[in-house]
């Protein structure tokens, strides 16, 4: 695909060192002349310096041929002037826009096809609170990825010493195939996609595939205490916080929130009914102290600088709260923050690579997920009718061996698949692969040219 980027910020970055690595034909542009200068050291992308607002620019760069458009600059009016440019040039093209202000977000329909022509508005924010938000709901996960609208899951599970599952090859566990599928694990920045006789050692990040209904089974077979959610302490109220603390504001949860801008706490207090708003510095030990930190489910720190977080996260650690969820920028600092204490990691820029992949995939792909470290993905997609993969015993397709099939959805149907199971078109499927076989598995998926 050739795929034109208008900003070279950190997310506009992110998805052009992401796309390059994939041998996609990237263009990025952006009016800061050292942002390009770092661009066409660190990355083979086309860089150009300019506005993406300018049609003659846009032009210029070839979008008159480019399948995708990513706007991804900080000023929303400039990623919006510049779908808008890109669908009179090039109609054809899919329109990606990120979007901070939520007045906008709130008439997504103004945005449609019919006037600016923009087929997704992306707001890492809100992706980000959704997703921390998930992770209340399981608590003990590392991560948790919804699909099919959440009756099915994608589980992260630290193994822990005391985890009975620790030492255990994956053909001890006979009889709970139809329950759950072991899928990708993550051991030392290394992504396994295992095979029967692989074990479980201490300090893998298992990712396991669950129906929701089957949760507690996954629980008990990782030794998993389920409690529920009461408490949780918020440090940061920036558009995640703000948006987080409003999602808990009605429910029976606990919750405060801490920001040093006196303010912004003014702001929150006026808007939030139930959640307790405090003007303070959440880098201070005894502020925490005097909050009963160790009393909390949750520490979730996500302030705009993350090293506090990290600090914040450790100190509450130490105090102790129960769990952590940090807040990051740099994806250098996720497996050095990992090993140090933390139990999660988010991130913004993982946030906007998640809303935009399901573009860039061949196939008819509904989400995509990077998994712990962005050298695989779990992608959810619809069986076409004409691929390769439907109709035929799995044991019989010629799938890549570093991918694997983790759930076959047939209408209310959730299927734990094994080698004798056969996808039918329409099925909605559950799939891992490491990044290096996505271009095999993307064939599979694709519906076969001389259908038409």
């Amino acid at each position: 695909m050739k795929i034109t980027i208008v900003g070279a910020g950190k997310v506009g970055f992110h998805i052009a060192q992401k796309l390059s690595g994939e041998n996609q034909d990237v263009v990025l542009i952006d009016k800061d002349s050292e942002k390009i200068k770092q661009i066409t050291e660190a990355l083979d992308v086309q860089a150009i310096l300019g506005s993406g607002t300018s049609p003659r620019l846009l032009r210029d760069s070839g979008i008159e041929e480019a399948d995708m458009l990513v706007a991804a600059t900080d000023s929303d009016e400039i990623n919006l002037i510049s779908c808008l440019l890109a669908k009179n040039i090039n109609q054809y093209m899919v329109k990606v826009a990120r979007i901070k202000n939520e007045e906008y977000l709130e008439e997504k329909n103004l945005f449609g096809q019919d006037l600016l022509g923009i087929d997704q508005l992306i707001n890492p924010q809100a992706i980000m609170a959704e997703t921390i938000l998930r992770l209340m709901e399981v608590q003990g996960a590392s991560e948790v990825i919804d699909f099919i609208g959440g009756q099915v899951k994608l589980i992260g599970i630290t193994v822990t010493e005391d985890s009975p599952l620790t030492g255990r090859s994956l053909l001890s566990l006979k009889g709970l195939e139809d329950k759950l599928l072991i899928g990708p694990i993550i051991r030392e920045e290394q992504v396994i996609i295992p095979h029967g006789k692989d074990t479980i050692q201490v300090d893998d990040l298992v990712y396991v595939v669950v129906r929701n209904n089957d949760l507690n089974s996954v629980f008990q077979l990782f030794g998993i205490e389920e409690r529920g959610l009461k408490r949780v302490m918020i440090v940061g109220a920036g558009r995640t916080g703000m948006a987080l603390a409003t999602a808990l504001d009605q429910s029976k949860v606990n919750v405060k929130i801490i920001e040093k801008d006196s303010e912004r706490c003014a702001d929150l207090a006026e808007k939030l009914e139930r959640v307790l708003v405090i003007n303070g510095d959440g880098t201070g030990r005894d502020l925490l102290r005097e909050e009963n930190i160790e009393d909390f489910d949750f520490m979730v720190a996500i302030t705009g600088d993350q090293e506090s977080n990290v600090l914040i996260s450790l100190l509450a650690k130490g105090l102790g709260v129960k769990r952590t969820i940090t807040r990051v920028s740099k994806l250098s600092y996720i497996p050095l923050v990992s090993h140090i204490g933390i139990d999660t990691v988010v991130s913004l820029r993982l946030s906007a690579v998640r809303a935009i992949l399901q573009f860039i995939r061949r196939g008819k792909i509904i989400s995509v997920t990077p998994l712990k470290g962005e050298h695989a993905e779990a992608i959810e997609a619809e069986a076409l009718e004409t691929s390769d993969i439907v109709n035929v015993p799995l044991s019989k397709i010629d799938f890549p061996k570093r991918a694997m099939v983790g759930a076959i959805v047939r209408g209310e149907r959730i299927i734990i698949p094994n080698g004798d199971s056969v996808i039918k078109p329409k099925d909605r499927l559950i799939l891992f692969a490491l990044q290096q076989v996505i271009p095999k598995l993307e064939k599979l998926l694709s519906a076969k040219l001389e259908y038409f």
